[in-house]
């Protein structure tokens, strides 16, 4: 028998999940104003390099194109809520045309997700290269 917190983790895990989906396809096919909505404005954005962007420079980055991706599959994704809080572990990978330059991507992702005002705002995103 499933108890009313068990249900209400359910429910906010789908929510994240389905947050995470919409920040893959964002970055796939940028729309600033969506961009700017899906994140905090306090948001801290780690690149695998060690760069760390704020939500202004993150937004400027992918509509520029200066971060570009062209896929990206995400596997083995983990999502667990606290209160308000939400920590997503997934790998990624991507074809990616950074500046016009082709490359890939092969990543360990930690985001959080804060949940503010009834939606879910990307907060942290740190990667690290595998």
């Amino acid at each position: 028998m499933l108890t009313t917190r068990t249900l209400a983790q359910g429910k906010e895990q789908a929510a994240v999940a389905q947050a995470v989906q919409q920040l893959k396809q964002l970055m796939i096919d940028p729309d600033k104003a969506k961009l700017e909505s899906l994140a905090s404005d306090d948001l801290s954005y780690g690149h695998s390099t060690g760069k760390i962007e704020d939500k202004k420079a993150f937004v400027e980055a992918l509509t520029s194109g200066s971060s570009d991706f062209k896929t990206i599959d995400l596997t083995e994704e983990t999502i667990t809520v606290v209160d308000n809080t939400a920590m997503v572990r997934h790998k990624l990978m991507a074809e990616t045309a950074n500046d016009g330059k082709p490359g890939q991507a092969k990543l360990a992702v930690l985001l959080v997700w804060v949940k503010q005002k009834g939606n879910w705002k990307l907060l942290a995103r740190q990667a690290v290269k595998i």
